[in-house]
Formats: structure tokens, C-alpha cells, sequence
């Protein structure tokens, strides 16, 4: 063209053309993303996307994309500034040398700083993917008290624990080994060297000398506290405590490989029958749970400190209170956390609180005496039915509504939701979902129940048009009274309802003839009502009350007003010990 015309004037416009054309081609992406250079990112590494970084990589793309977007409008005005000074040698040194030192300084600056960015991007490393080089050794991997108590272990101090434990442990022998201990910190080193040493784990909350005997055999017992009279049972803090001589130098730098293929977890509950009952886990579902949850919330655990009021020893504890935040990095306090007063110390940092409904209902109750000064806490609760009250106080007294899990230790987690969006469960998408005969749910999967494709919980649900469900009771809550079917959750539902209850637990009872009975949580309001009366008139308050609803048949027959209803260690009622209060 230049030939043709003779001019220099198109060859001139061609820098700016081109600083034109890559403007509005990298502006363009950050309108109608993804940006341009994160599509450059990916292009380089195809395991971006659906990586645990994804968010921050995309975010940081974005703001590179920015700056080459200011760049190009920058450099194209000089272009043409170049252009009208009608100077050649100007528009020859800009465009033929400065511009080309501004590219490639703004390359090389980018450089650098991707790289600090780079190390200091989070990392989740698992329990089948860490070795000794994985962290720091001055990374802080648990605390006592609060954080800034500087109360710290780090990663320098796993390596070393983990280390002593699995020289005794190979030392003593036994495929199968029973695991108990309240503090996290010695949790983590115990799991940790029984995986190490291919020893399948069981886990239980019941310490009754009855139960551990039962459940326990001939296996070695690993705890850290001293059960008298307990065979083969080795101490924890005893056992760490040996002089460091004693492991070779070189263990210290070592850190064996785990088969997550090939670690089992046991979980003993209870069951419904009130014996033990073993549900056995492999340690490779309970690390895909982990990817799911850090893929979805993993900013909040990259960011933040993590307490728990949950037990560890239970599925959901396992999972949230110690694989998981060993997984992201995040610290974790060792002592669960046993009152609601306790929160009062956690005003020096921003932390996600792991809980159950039940404790989170007494810490709202008793807010007015708290003195709360929390950092934008995030909480996460599971393990039990939270009543839409007490969420909405949680957000009012915590600033935050909880994300809620469903799940159970069979499934581990499938759902969620937060209810400031509305009731119904969202899946989690790590299983197919799906209702039998009954209503009740049925869960689909090949990773979540290792290797058990079909699971039918006794929830009964419903459906929605859009993939969620709403839960709808157990089928073990609906029972039949004179041939009159009743669901026991609407009953409590009309209790909740009339504004005097905190808590209430209906169940099904039978002697001479099939009834149900109530056991009622007066709250302050309830308390001020009914002071001064007596049983036989507050029984007839609560009678003629449900007669608004049901038929006079299936209204409960026997009524109990106690201070509070028996709940396990999880929150959850115990039917058992309700039924008592009736004897």
C-alpha cells in the first residue's frame, strides 16, 4: 500500500492500528469474559479450570488483562502523537525502540510478579498427596486458645510427631487400630502414622469402658487420655515425648506415602438399636468431599482460622474439623470448643466456626450475656435440623447466615444450603438423587459410599421442578395412631408455632393402646405464660391448642415441660433418654 500510494502515513498508522486492535480485543474479554489473558493461562495449563485457584488465577488474570488493556491505549496515543509531530525520527525511535522496551518491561515486571503471587497462592495438599517438601516447616498447622495466643504447631512439628508415632506403631504390629483423642493436634499425628503404616482406623466418640471393649478386641488403642484397665492402649502425649534421638535423623525428612485407595476409616455409632454399628469409610471419598467443599468454598477456608464445636470422631467432625483444614492450610484450633462463652476470645482474627443447630440455638439464647467482637465470621453447621428462627438469629447475632450440609455418615455430605435463599437443599453434585416408594431419598453414587452405588436414607422429601428437594420428616416421624397417620415434625411444627417453645420432641409411645407424648422447652416468653400454673392446666392449654389442627386422636396424650431435652455429643435428641421422662 505504501508502494502504491507513495505515502508514509499508512505505514505510521500501523502501530496504532495495531494497539487499536489488541484494546478493544483484551478490553472486549473483560466485559464478556474470560478475560484475555486467563484464556492465554489456560491455553498453557489445561488444569485450571475446576482447580481449587480458579477463582484467584481468573481474578489475577483479570487485573493483568487490565493493565495491558491501559497499556495498549497508552501506547497507541503516543503512536499517534508520533504521527503528528510529522517528526520521523521521533515516530522511529518510539515506535522502532520505546515501545518495544515498554513491552518487554511490562513482560518481565508481570513475570515477577506472578511468581510472588504464585507462592503465595494457597495450597491444597491431601492427605495421599503431601510429602515432607509440601509446606514450610514454619507453616502453622494448629493452635491452643486463639490464635494470636501464639500457641502454634507447624508443619516442622507434624513432620517430627508423625514420625515418632510411626516408629511405634511398626514397632507393635495389628492390621486394625482403635483411635481416640480429644485433642485435634494429637488426632492428626495418630491418623496420620496409622495411614502411613497401612492400618485401617477406627474412630468412636463413645468412651464407655463397656463399649471400647466391645468394639475394640484385641486391636491396639492409640489415645490420649489413660483408660484404666484398657489392654494394649498406648498414650499419645507419653508416646511423643520420647527424646527425638530415638527415630533416626533422617525419618524427621521423610513422610511415607499414603493409598488413599487403600485406607479405610470405621465410624461406631450407635446405630438405631442402641449397639455398635461399624460403617466403614475409604479415605478417597472423604477426599473428594474435601475437593467439592474447597471448589466451592475455598476462599473462606484459604482465609480464614477454623474452631469447631463438633467431635471429630464423628463423620462430619472428621471431615471439617481436621481432614479439611489440613487439606487447605487453614489452622485449627485443638480443643473443641464447649461453650458458647468461648467465642468470646476470637476477636484477634477472621474465623470459620464449625458447628451443629444444637449449640448454635443455646449460643443465640444466650447472646444478650455474650460479648461477641467476631471478625466476619462464616459458619458452617450440620448434623441436625436448624430451625429457621434460630438461622435468623444466628445472621443477627454472628452477622452471617450458616451454610448448612446434609449428609450422614454412610454419604457423607450431599446438600446444602443457606437459608437466607430459602429452604430447600441444593446438591452438591457428587451423587444422583432420586425418591422411592415411600418419598423417601435415595442417593446414587460410586464415590461417596465406597463402592455402594445405592443408598435409601429414611428422609422423606420433596422434589422441586429445579433439582432441589425440601425435607419433609423421617419416615420413622410419620407413624400410625388408631389407623390415623401423623407426622410427628408437623406436630412440632404447630408447637413452634404458637411462639411459647424453644425446643419440642414428640414421639410415639405404647402401653395398652398406641399414643403419642410431648415433651416441651418453655422459652421466656413460654416461661412468663405459664408461671404459676399448674400441670393439669397447662396440659389443657396445650390440648385445646393442637385441636385447632389435628383431630382430638392423635393430640398428645402425656405431656413433660423439662428445662432442656437430652441431646448426644453431635446435638441431635436421644430418643432413649426422652422417652424416660415419661417413665
Amino acid at each position: 500500500m505504501c508502494l502504491l500510494t507513495d505515502s508514509l502515513v499508512i505505514l505510521k498508522l500501523y502501530p496504532v492500528l495495531m494497539n487499536v486492535l489488541f484494546l478493544f480485543a483484551f478490553g472486549l474479554t473483560l466485559f464478556q469474559g474470560p478475560p484475555m489473558i486467563y484464556r492465554f493461562a489456560v491455553l498453557a495449563d489445561r488444569s485450571i479450570p475446576n482447580s481449587l485457584g480458579e477463582k484467584r488465577i481468573a481474578e489475577y488474570c483479570r487485573k493483568v488483562t487490565t493493565v495491558w488493556v491501559m497499556f495498549f491505549a497508552f501506547n497507541g496515543s503516543m503512536a499517534l502523537l508520533t504521527i503528528l509531530s510529522g517528526s520521523n525520527a521521533l515516530w522511529s525511535v518510539y515506535n522502532g525502540g520505546v515501545s518495544y522496551i515498554l513491552i518487554g518491561t511490562l513482560f518481565a515486571g508481570e513475570y515477577i510478579i506472578r511468581k510472588k503471587v504464585q507462592k503465595n497462592m494457597p495450597k491444597a495438599i491431601s492427605f495421599s498427596e503431601f510429602n515432607s517438601k509440601s509446606r514450610d516447616p514454619s507453616t502453622v498447622i494448629c493452635y491452643d486458645g486463639a490464635y494470636s495466643d501464639n500457641a502454634h504447631k507447624t508443619w516442622g512439628d507434624f513432620l517430627e510427631g508423625t514420625a515418632v508415632l510411626r516408629r511405634k506403631i511398626e514397632s507393635i504390629g495389628g492390621d486394625k487400630w482403635l483411635l481416640h483423642s480429644e485433642d485435634c493436634w494429637y488426632f492428626l499425628l495418630a491418623l496420620t502414622a496409622l495411614f502411613q503404616c497401612k492400618k485401617e482406623v477406627f474412630l468412636t466418640a463413645n468412651t464407655s469402658p463397656d463399649y471400647l471393649a466391645e468394639i475394640k478386641g484385641d486391636s491396639p488403642f492409640l489415645a490420649d487420655q489413660v483408660f484404666d484397665g484398657m489392654e494394649n492402649t498406648f498414650h499419645i502425649p507419653t508416646l511423643l515425648s520420647e527424646k527425638a534421638e530415638t527415630v533416626a535423623g533422617k525419618a524427621f525428612s521423610e513422610a511415607p506415602a499414603i493409598n488413599s485407595e487403600e485406607s479405610f476409616i470405621v465410624f461406631w455409632t450407635s446405630g438405631t438399636t442402641g449397639k455398635p454399628k461399624a460403617i466403614s469409610q475409604r479415605l478417597k471419598e472423604r477426599e473428594l468431599d474435601n475437593h467439592n467443599i474447597l471448589l466451592k468454598w475455598g476462599e473462606e477456608f484459604f482465609s480464614r482460622k477454623l474452631c469447631s464445636t463438633v467431635d471429630q470422631h464423628h463423620i462430619y467432625g472428621f471431615i471439617f474439623s481436621v481432614l479439611l483444614p489440613f487439606t487447605a492450610g487453614t489452622p485449627f484450633r485443638r480443643k473443641m470448643i464447649k461453650a458458647p462463652e468461648e467465642f468470646e476470645k476470637f476477636s484477634d482474627s477472621r474465623y470459620i466456626i464449625i458447628t451443629v443447630p444444637a449449640f448454635l440455638k443455646r449460643a443465640v439464647e444466650i447472646e444478650t450475656s455474650l460479648s461477641l467482637n467476631l471478625k466476619s465470621p462464616y459458619i458452617i453447621a450440620s448434623a441436625g435440623f436448624l430451625f429457621p428462627d434460630v438461622a435468623a438469629k444466628t445472621n443477627a447475632v454472628f452477622g452471617c447466615w450458616p451454610l448448612e450440609f446434609y449428609g450422614s455418615t454412610e454419604t457423607s455430605g450431599i446438600a446444602w444450603r443457606q437459608q437466607s435463599n430459602g429452604i430447600d437443599w441444593i446438591p452438591l453434585g457428587n451423587a444422583e438423587l432420586s425418591v422411592n416408594e415411600d418419598s423417601c431419598l435415595v442417593i446414587h453414587s460410586s464415590n461417596s459410599m465406597n463402592g455402594q452405588e445405592v443408598f435409601e436414607t429414611a428422609d422423606l422429601v420433596k422434589m422441586l421442578p429445579n433439582g432441589h428437594f425440601i425435607l419433609m420428616g423421617r419416615l420413622d416421624s410419620v407413624v400410625k395412631i388408631e389407623g390415623k397417620r401423623i407426622s410427628l415434625p408437623e406436630i412440632e411444627g404447630r408447637i413452634m408455632e404458637s411462639g411459647f417453645a424453644s425446643d419440642v420432641c414428640v414421639i410415639a409411645m405404647e402401653d395398652k393402646r398406641q399414643y403419642l407424648a410431648a415433651a416441651i422447652v418453655f422459652n421466656e416468653k413460654g416461661k412468663e405464660k405459664f408461671a404459676g400454673m399448674e400441670k393439669h392446666q397447662i396440659n389443657s392449654f396445650w390440648h385445646e391448642y393442637l385441636l385447632r389442627f389435628f383431630e382430638n386422636l392423635v393430640i398428645p396424650k402425656k405431656w413433660r415441660f423439662p428445662e432442656a431435652l437430652p441431646v448426644d455429643v453431635q446435638g441431635k435428641k436421644k430418643k432413649e433418654d426422652i422417652e424416660l421422662l415419661f417413665s
